[in-house]
């Protein structure tokens, strides 16, 4: 019985630790030493070219509105340049880049005829591209007037090798999950925040929109699925800082279909694991900031799924052990039974908020479980 014990308390510790210990350690860290400092400018004059890349595939509901908020700007316009890849759009997209091409400075538009997928359009683009620092941004992500001064500012820091933005979200319906995914971006814009200010290792910036030096930009393998973090790995793994600036702020549509999402989540798993492998040699080392930010972050996260199930299948054989163990089952079991009674409640229109975190934190899981297993096989 002292294996099981050993096994469910492991269990414990290491999901408890990656939502609520390890954010308590980088509150109180961040509380002895204060932030790391950084440099700043306040002369918009000495602001660097900056190059702006964008991969599209039927966009044309959202591209001119876009390119609206990237030029609506304090960054001097004449230090912009934008380069969109249209990867064989089906919608008109093309043809609101090619009008596009003609009313905005430095706005060049390629279209492919082929699909290739985001990051081989991005990797493409980052060839043309002759700014001193690249934005990597989605077509569906909205900028504020000041979003790209802010993010920018930071490199003048020389520690500084990739910034993020602060991702606030919009078409919020509680209906659905959109309420909850927001509630879990926001979580983790806040942790990534903390990370950037206590160690400057942010581990992984969300992708709608994020900066980097060019020069420590690293080409994705075409069958990676999340690039914005194999990018930002590498990043850290040159010795540079990642931060997040929360002054930085982008807006996107959230999320509000479950199945749809619940998909989506499932080919982020399987890059996950993917990069988890590829930057071992990172992770492994706890005792330095960036391995244990990665660790505690991302591994231990990645890996809930199978602590859950040790957890719940331990239990059941210490259940006789005493009273202790069978309040944990119990309440195991009452939290996984709420799952099955709010996908039987939405389906008569009751929407119950508790419930939904539950079901969305659970179909999270279920997404890495089978990403993980979809990450053995190969991806193509």
């Amino acid at each position: 019985m002292i294996t099981f014990q050993v096994i469910f308390w492991l269990s414990v510790v290491a999901i408890a630790h990656s939502y609520v210990l390890y954010p308590l350690i980088l509150q109180f860290t961040l509380w002895i030493q204060r932030s790391l400092p950084l440099e700043d400018v306040n002369n918009m004059q000495e602001l660097p070219k900056i190059s702006v890349l964008i991969a599209a595939y039927n966009e044309s509901s959202i591209i001119r509105q876009k390119i609206e908020s990237l030029y609506d700007t304090d960054y001097p316009a004449e230090k912009i340049e934008v380069f969109i890849g249209s990867d064989n759009s089906t919608d008109g997209t093309n043809e609101i880049l090619e009008k596009l091409s003609r009313e905005y400075q430095n706005l060049h538009s390629f279209i492919f005829k082929h699909r290739q997928g985001k990051i081989n359009i991005i990797n493409q683009l980052e060839q043309k591209a002759t700014g001193e620092i690249l934005v990597l941004t989605d077509a569906n992500v909205l900028l504020q007037h000041d979003t790209l001064p802010e993010l920018i500012k930071c490199f003048f820091d020389e520690r500084v090798g990739l910034v993020d933005t602060q991702m606030k979200n919009y078409g919020i319906n509680r209906h659905g999950i959109s309420f909850q995914e927001k509630s879990y971006i926001s979580r983790e814009v806040h942790v990534k925040s903390l990370e950037s200010r206590t160690f400057g290792t942010m581990i992984g910036p969300f992708g709608g929109c994020y900066a980097i030096r060019r020069e420590l930009f690293t080409p994705v393998p075409s069958n990676y699925l999340v690039d914005d973090f194999f990018i930002c790995m590498n990043v850290l793994r040159k010795g540079k800082m990642t931060i997040n600036n929360v002054k930085a702020v982008v807006y996107e549509d959230v999320s509000n279909n479950l199945s749809i999402e619940f998909k989506r989540k499932i080919r982020i798993g399987s890059g996950n694991f993917q990069n988890l492998w590829h930057f071992f040699s990172l992770w492994i080392n706890i005792f330095r900031p960036a391995g244990f930010c990665f660790f505690s972050h991302k591994v231990l996260r990645w890996f809930g799924p199978f602590f859950m199930l040790a957890a719940f299948i331990s239990n059941l054989f210490l259940f006789n052990v005493s009273i202790l163990y069978q309040i944990t089952l119990l309440i195991q079991v009452i939290v996984t039974f709420s799952v099955i009674a709010d996908i039987f409640l939405k389906k008569i229109g009751i929407h119950v908020v508790l419930l939904r975190f539950v079901t969305h934190f659970y179909t999270m899981n279920l997404s890495l479980l089978i990403g993980f297993f979809k990450s053995l096989k190969g991806v193509k």
